[in-house]
């Protein structure tokens, strides 16, 4: 499950262990085994929780949408920030993924920075797995992934949004199919959609919960297909808040992809992704 760094029951950042324990908990509340702390480095202390809870963790760095990509001062930081984060927790038990990066367009500037922090990644830490949550395209009911920096990083990591931001309804999304270039460990490390916790209607009823419900369980279906998927990180476990979601009825600042609304209620959803994983751990045991 992907998780930021914020309390939704309190404005602000996780403050204390009891904080980011909570966090964590509801997590495994939902039978995870795996979270991805998006999209730059979180507290220390997270990471030594998900060793003591038994988690495992993807950790990232903000290397995010369109940045100067060829501005060595950009890469410079950027490069830095990998270094530090992989120096600080590589004795660290639970992290098993080191992410250089979120929703990065091609370019060939992108790609040399990306391809060069990928190389930092592996030279610093031979141990892990580097990856990056690419983006995907579409071509009529197909759903391509062939972005050339999969070449350089170990798993073939994307976000993708049917049934919230293209694709029609919840109800429609599983007439997708995909094409994906590399043979390579499959991590989907978004998808979702909004859901504003207790405002019921019915499954069409967009920000409704039962709408939210209905597209986890179709994005399930339609993820199944993908023969080589290992693991996935929806988004995203609480509501957070967010200036650019501004509908004064459904978001009021808030973003409402959350499985736990911001007073801590579990949304219908929440149930569907537990039943999978719980058949999971089933099926795996």
């Amino acid at each position: 499950m992907s998780l930021h760094d914020e309390n939704p029951l309190l404005a602000g950042r996780l403050r204390s262990e009891g904080d980011m324990r909570m966090m964590l908990q509801w997590a495994k509340d939902m039978n995870c085994n795996y979270v991805r702390l998006a999209h730059y480095p979180h507290n220390e202390e997270m990471i030594r929780l998900a060793d003591e809870m038994g988690l495992l963790v993807w950790a990232e760095v903000p290397v995010y949408w369109t940045i100067s990509w060829a501005n060595p001062a950009t890469y410079a930081n950027a490069k830095k920030q990998l270094t530090d984060l992989i120096v600080r927790d590589k004795n660290r038990v639970s992290v098993i993924v080191w992410s250089i990066g979120n929703e990065t367009p091609l370019s060939d500037a992108r790609l040399s920075f990306m391809s060069n922090l990928a190389e930092t990644a592996h030279t610093l830490d031979d141990t892990r797995l580097v990856a990056a949550a690419l983006e995907v395209h579409r071509e009529g009911n197909t759903i391509i992934l062939n972005d050339p920096l999969g070449e350089k990083i170990d798993l073939v990591s994307f976000n993708e949004y049917a049934g919230w931001y293209w694709g029609g309804n919840p109800s429609e999304i599983t007439k997708y199919n995909f094409d994906i270039k590399y043979k390579k460990p499959v991590v989907v490390t978004e998808f979702g959609g909004d859901a504003l916790g207790g405002f019921h209607a019915d499954e069409n009823t967009r920000w409704s919960e039962e709408y939210q419900e209905a597209l986890y369980k179709n994005q399930i279906t339609m993820l199944s297909k993908i023969g080589a998927l290992r693991g996935m990180t929806p988004w995203i476990l609480t509501d957070f808040r967010s200036p650019r979601r501004q509908h004064p009825i459904y978001q009021n600042f808030w973003n409402r992809k959350g499985l736990i609304s911001e007073t801590g209620k579990k949304k219908k959803a929440f149930y569907v992704l537990k039943d999978f994983y719980d058949q999971m751990q089933v099926k795996y045991k």
